[in-house]
């Protein structure tokens, strides 16, 4: 945590964005907190949110692909193979939800995206799911951080002392949210009845399905419109000509 902590400060918001891409949990419930004191300049939370999205969607996107060329090695990896029974569980219970809710259950983030990869979803769906994922994930574990180094800095009052309040946000952050995930959030999760997420599923598939209705029409008129201009073109060149043979 010391050097998770270090890196932060020598680095930014950059550290925020590489560290996501590897390790999230840790690094946003501090970089939330450090975001309250204004750390990271102007719109801090807007910053932290933004990089440990992006972070997480890179880190995601990398195990995708390792598991998309090589699917063949990847699928005798043996963290994946310990995972694969239940990450196939929840897809049969989620389907293409259960890469969202994946960040909540203890242990099976890698083998979820991997998994993903191998079965060779098309990747923007892949991509736009893990987008919510990532974005709720960050705001859920920044947020934590935030709203708790705000409570005990104004219960303290003094602000010398925001590096003591800082560490115990950081301390009972992780602690929290560690026994939480491990003994409680994973196995509940994995319980959820799934009806609600596939009713949020259904409008995404309609959603998906009126974009590309959109984009193929504006395509188009963009394919009916070229032509006329050409060929009024043609015509007002056709009328200079005969205008000129007149003369």
């Amino acid at each position: 945590m010391e050097h998770l902590a270090q890196l932060i400060a020598d680095y930014g918001i950059y550290a925020v964005f590489a560290l996501c891409t590897v390790e999230g949990d840790i690094t946003l419930l501090m970089s939330g907190a450090m975001a309250h004191s204004g750390f990271f300049g102007n719109y801090s939370f807007l910053k932290v949110f933004l990089a440990g999205t992006l972070g997480g969607m890179v880190g995601d996107s990398i195990g995708y692909w390792i598991g998309r060329l090589f699917h063949k090695k990847a699928k005798h990896y043996r963290f994946y193979q310990m995972t694969q029974p239940r990450i196939e569980r929840l897809i049969a219970k989620f389907g293409g939800f259960a890469i969202i809710i994946s960040k909540y259950i203890y242990g099976i983030r890698a083998g979820m995206c991997l998994f993903y990869g191998i079965a060779k979803m098309p990747f923007p769906r892949f991509l736009m799911l893990d987008a919510i994922s990532c974005a709720t994930w960050v705001l859920i574990l920044s947020g934590i951080g935030y709203f708790f180094s705000g409570a005990i800095t104004s219960i303290l009052g003094d602000f010398q002392k925001a590096g003591i309040a800082l560490f115990f946000v950081v301390l009972f952050g992780i602690i929290i949210f560690y026994v939480v995930e491990r003994y409680w959030l994973s196995e509940r999760v994995e319980e959820v009845a799934p009806e609600t997420l596939h009713k949020i599923e259904e409008k995404i598939h309609v959603f998906e399905d009126a974009a590309q209705e959109k984009l193929h029409n504006i395509g188009e008129r963009l394919h009916l419109t070229n032509p006329p201009k050409s060929s009024e073109k043609e015509t007002e060149e056709k009328k200079e000509s005969t205008k000129a043979a007149k003369s």
